[in-house]
């Protein structure tokens, strides 16, 4: 029994992993197209992600320093133009245009004030509501794909082995070693699984650091929404002269 694993050893450590995925045929080799592509998109958007999200919070700390610091419309529409990547600029700007058409279409009608304080603020509300909804989805693309590489790539491998081992019996040969016929397909069999989770380890600990991240983010869009209504609801700007 010794001397048989003597011998075989060295033939077993002869497998070349790598050569035999090249070798793979069928639903094998299908599978580890589809993990490796897989695997691919999820390192490209770990590191757009990461990118994008360190630009989104440095522009919406820059433009928040300035919004505390001053108050002239102007200048806080100059800064926001130049932070467009950030979600509360862009927050910012929407209801800035919203007031704009609404003092244009107020001074514009003839008469007593055709707006009332309630409902500028109720516009501006809406208006914070839908964009605040737009930029976190905008915020949180490709998370998504992060989410479903991490929980569905260990199965597709998991799937690929299972194939990979039911076709090895196909290959046994009473007349050869057992070791020597069925190792190489059982060997890409169980490379399916490690690609698998080669892929969805990073894309579980990116999906976690980024929803952190996001979360942070949802925070400062929500307390500048409450903060900017606060402003907003000591300002006449929906009265006007008659």
């Amino acid at each position: 029994m010794l001397l048989f694993f003597a011998q075989a050893a060295p033939d077993a450590a002869q497998v070349d992993m790598f050569a035999q995925v090249w070798e793979s045929r069928g639903v094998v080799l299908l599978v580890l197209l589809v993990l490796i592509g897989m695997s691919v998109a999820t390192w490209f958007i770990i590191g757009f992600k990461w990118w994008y999200l360190r630009r989104v919070q440095a522009q919406t700390d820059a433009f928040l320093h300035t919004y505390w610091d001053d108050k002239r419309w102007e200048v806080l529409q100059e800064r926001a133009q130049s932070h467009g990547e950030s979600p509360v600029s862009r927050m910012f700007l929407a209801c800035y245009n919203e007031l704009v058409r609404i003092r244009k279409k107020a001074r514009a009608t003839e008469g007593p004030i055709s707006f009332s304080h309630e409902d500028v603020i109720a516009n501006i509300q809406r208006m914070l509501t839908r964009t605040q909804g737009n930029e976190a989805a905008r915020v949180e693309r490709y998370l998504s794909f992060l989410g479903t590489v991490g929980s569905a790539s260990p199965f597709i491998g998991l799937f690929g082995t299972v194939w990979g081992i039911m076709k090895a019996f196909a290959f046994i040969n009473p007349n050869r070693p057992i070791l020597e016929t069925v190792t190489p397909h059982i060997a890409q069999a169980l490379i399916a699984t490690a690609i698998g989770l080669f892929a969805a380890i990073p894309a579980v600990v990116a999906y976690n650091y980024f929803v952190g991240r996001i979360k942070l983010i949802a925070t400062e869009m929500d307390t500048f929404a409450q903060d900017f209504l606060n402003d907003i609801s000591r300002m006449d700007i929906g009265e006007r002269s008659s």
